[in-house]
């Protein structure tokens, strides 16, 4: 009935050590046959589809990790339940966390992952040995051709990729067609003029039944690439995105609606699986997230254990970007390449406005701060 292949998922469990061993056979039941184990007739489903305690150990005062094995079968080769194996049910309960992934090669062979990757992204841009610099069209209230104006000056000054705000999606004072339209043609514009090679992503996160076809006429407007928040349309449509080969841009994953994931210590998933291992299974060719010392609560240990996940080795699933932001200013650039060195991408949106009115300036000051910083190639 079943292969024998199993894939284990590590958890950090809180309670007492009687407490905590109760959560873990229950975690076995509860996500895969959840019923009652006494009541299995078949002796098969007992001993290979409910979940397996592989290791269970002492971590700190009330704290405790456990790594549970489960049959890969139980996850339909779907991602929609793996997630649901992973952290389904148990999800409403608390005490529990999802800290990490172990995923078998046959697992990982049903999931394309990122079609561009970290490589494939860099030969897209023509940038190779160096950060990738980001940037965000904004603030909302600008009508389309305001926003394709600030578009051409970020591309002009240099910026590799240059997105829509991720609060711009089809509002009558910047439509979107009408913002793909100008923005596009601005960028592209720019690069006629100064040899660049820039890229504008387009955010097509919407509703459910546009979202396909948003992304279709991005690309066919002039979009280079597209931006979602997997949170709200679904991590297994960002991977239908990333999969068609009718659309073939790279996607970038936003963090919008993701932070009640990973705001608790003890209950969620664990930034590292989040941002990094199931992005990069949905398709994401960088993961955006707020970097540390910004305006949100992101340390820097959890930064840093992020980008860790964008490039752990999974199976034929390539390594993605990490790409900070939230509160990056110009200043901040030579700490954050020792930190972070050359595979990442900096999202940078108002602190490029800061500086001065130039804009384009800033962007070529931004530029120079990459480029003139060896800290990156220690």
């Amino acid at each position: 009935m079943v292969s024998g292949e199993r894939f284990l998922v590590e958890y950090l469990i809180t309670g007492d050590e009687a407490a905590a061993y109760a959560k873990v056979q229950d975690i076995c039941v509860e996500q895969t046959v959840e019923f009652p184990p006494e009541l299995i007739r078949d002796t098969w489903i007992k001993e290979d589809v409910v979940g397996k305690i592989e290791n269970f150990e002492y971590v700190s005062n009330n704290l405790f990790k456990a790594v549970i094995s489960y049959a890969v079968e139980t996850t339909a080769y779907e991602l929609t339940q793996l997630l649901n194996v992973i952290y389904g049910n148990i999800s409403l309960k608390p005490g529990i966390l999802v800290n990490r992934l172990d995923l078998s090669l046959g697992l990982l062979s049903a999931f394309h992952g990122p079609r561009f990757g970290r490589e494939g992204l860099r030969k897209l841009l023509q940038a190779e040995g160096r950060p990738l610099l980001f940037t965000a069209i904004k603030p909302m209230g600008l009508s389309a051709a305001e926003l394709g104006r600030l578009a051409y000056k970020f591309a002009c000054g240099g910026i590799d990729i240059i997105k829509d705000d991720h609060g711009l999606t089809n509002q009558p004072f910047a439509e979107f067609t009408e913002r793909i339209k100008y923005a596009a043609a601005a960028v592209n514009k720019a690069n006629l003029e100064t040899g660049g090679k820039s890229i504008y992503v387009a955010n097509i996160t919407g509703p459910s039944d546009e979202v396909i076809e948003r992304a279709r006429l991005a690309k066919r407007l002039g979009a280079k690439g597209l931006m979602v928040a997997p949170a709200l349309i679904g991590f297994d449509t960002m991977r239908l995105l990333a999969e068609d080969n009718s659309i073939a841009l790279p996607i970038f994953s936003h963090p919008a609606f993701l932070g009640s994931f990973t705001a608790s210590e003890t209950n969620g998933i664990s930034h590292y699986v989040l941002y990094g291992q199931i992005t990069r299974l949905a398709g994401a060719d960088a993961t955006i997230y707020p970097n540390f010392g910004g305006r949100f609560s992101f340390s820097k240990q959890i930064c840093e254990s992020i980008t860790a996940a964008t490039a752990v080795p999974m199976g034929k699933i390539k390594p993605i970007f990490p790409s900070p932001g939230g509160g990056i200013t110009l200043p901040l650039i030579p700490e954050l390449l020792e930190v972070y060195g050359e595979d990442v991408i900096f999202l940078m949106g108002g602190g490029l406005v800061k500086r001065g009115p130039d804009i384009e300036d800033n962007c070529r000051y931004f530029r120079q701060l990459i480029e003139g910083s060896k800290a990156y190639s220690a």
